[in-house]
């Protein structure tokens, strides 16, 4: 969206009012989709859940690929919004859901790498269309977009469902088929399905293909138990992910992944073509350390990346901010300042790939227990969604009012007080099994480090108020 804003504004005559509220109204439709795919995932299951996210965001990216006019645009990208808050919250879900300890921060963070992979593309693709007359240009740039939603619709067929949603459904002989599927040896899978029985309330000795759900586990009180009257762990655990999810946006990643043309506009760049370009080193910058993210993840752990992450962020927010503000305040080119704001929006760009943009969904997916997960990362989904939305659609009225270089200072000061709420809050989860994390919480540990849990089964008022 960030190229095709450039000739958007140009072809239908828009403000910069009216440009924040395109860009802004996906992430806002997307909290609808959140909400929705939580109890929807619960019902029907992890993958059709896929399916239904991919239909969706396919009829959006056609209607925006058509647009004639404003209006019409508008319910392209609101439609597309709704796909978005399905995918965003089932996909981590799933794949944490699916692989094992060992593997699920690596696996967690791929979609992620996904959606960083999409932007790269899109990029790629806003270079290669503007070269097209302008009226068919940018929306072959927002149009192409249903290609790969069209392609993972048939995809996620050759996928299994999660082992862990056909427990809750009492379905124990195919939820063992898919563990042997996707672990190790036959010992691994006998193994996890015994820790999930368990968190499900179901007899570890049970070696029925089919049993009944204990009731305490079906969608009656789920959102109780989550909203209205949690217990003190749920809440704890409630308020991380939130906290998580608003520090991730109120840092300034939108600011910069879709506003990157004019960041490089007010530093010094002004040939559409040059712009189009810099804005590709952002999205290869973003994927080549989401990579180096999901290769270390799993072996130094969340906690010592996100807080690393957070740090380079602050250094390089404030450098952006004061590039560009010299450059704004130079009546001439300051070479120097042009440079710094480059470098710093790849640096941030780089720190926020390698931490706090994949961890926030990794933890998103493992910190509820198995009967709150697909709700409680619903919500985590859409206040990601809201506060995406609420960046997107006030950064330009932001920096109109304290200027460019000071939305940045502002977006580095509040990454401090990011970093400080990770380092008192965040425990360690490298290793752990979903069901150990869960007995962390359930049992109010306050260590930042979650050492070896015996698993036991979860009597009744572990998780509920």
């Amino acid at each position: 969206m960030s190229g095709a804003m450039i000739f958007i504004q140009e072809d239908l005559k828009i403000n910069d009012t009216q440009l924040q509220i395109l860009t802004g109204i996906l992430n806002l439709c997307a909290v609808v989709g959140s909400a929705a795919a939580g109890r929807t995932s619960d019902w029907i299951g992890r993958r059709y859940t896929i399916v239904i996210a991919c239909l969706i965001f396919l009829v959006g990216a056609i209607l925006m690929g058509y647009a004639p006019s404003y209006a019409f645009l508008m319910a392209g990208r609101c439609i597309s919004g709704v796909g978005v808050g399905f995918a965003i919250m089932i996909a981590p879900v799933y794949s944490a859901e699916i692989s094992s300890p060992r593997h699920r921060g690596r696996l967690s963070s791929l979609p992620e790498l996904c959606i960083s992979i999409g932007i790269l593309l899109g990029y790629i693709s806003n270079y290669v269309f503007a070269k097209l007359p302008l009226k068919l240009g940018w929306r072959m740039m927002l149009g192409v977009a249903g290609v790969p939603a069209l392609a993972l619709s048939f995809g996620i067929f050759k996928m299994p469902e999660s082992p862990r949603w056909l427990v809750m459904q009492g379905r124990l002989g195919e939820a063992k088929k898919v563990l042997v599927q996707v672990s190790n040896t036959a010992e691994e899978a006998e193994f996890r399905l015994g820790e999930i029985k368990l968190t499900a309330g179901i007899d570890e000795s049970c070696t029925d293909d089919i049993v009944k759900v204990p009731k305490k586990i079906g969608d009656d009180g789920v959102w109780k138990e989550l909203l209205l009257r949690p217990s003190p762990p749920v809440r704890r655990l409630l308020f991380t992910a939130i906290c998580l999810h608003i520090f991730q946006h109120i840092t300034g990643i939108e600011a910069v992944v879709l506003y990157s043309p004019r960041i490089f506009k007010k530093a010094g760049v002004t040939s559409k073509n040059k712009l189009l370009l810099a804005t590709v080193g952002v999205g290869l910058t973003k994927t080549l350390f989401i990579l180096v993210a999901i290769f270390y993840l799993d072996k130094v752990g969340r906690r010592r990346l996100i807080l690393t992450s957070t740090a380079g962020m602050i250094i390089a927010l404030a450098g952006l901010g004061i590039g560009l503000t010299m450059a704004d305040h130079s009546k001439e080119q300051l070479l120097w300042a042009l440079i710094l704001s480059i470098v710093a929006t790849y640096a941030y760009v780089a720190a926020f790939s390698i931490g706090l943009g994949p961890i926030t969904w990794v933890y998103n997916s493992e910190l509820f227990p198995l009967k709150l997960r697909a709700l409680g990362a619903s919500i985590g989904a859409g206040v990601n969604r809201l506060m995406n939305a609420a960046i997107s659609m006030s950064f330009i009225s932001i920096y109109k009012a304290i200027t460019i270089g000071g939305s940045f200072f502002m977006f580095a000061g509040i990454a401090v007080v990011a970093w400080l709420f990770f380092f008192f809050f965040l425990p360690e989860t490298k290793g752990k099994s979903l069901e150990e994390i869960e007995m962390f919480f359930a049992r109010g540990s306050n260590s930042r480090k979650i050492e070896d849990v015996e698993i036991q089964p979860i009597k009744k008022d572990d998780l509920s108020g």
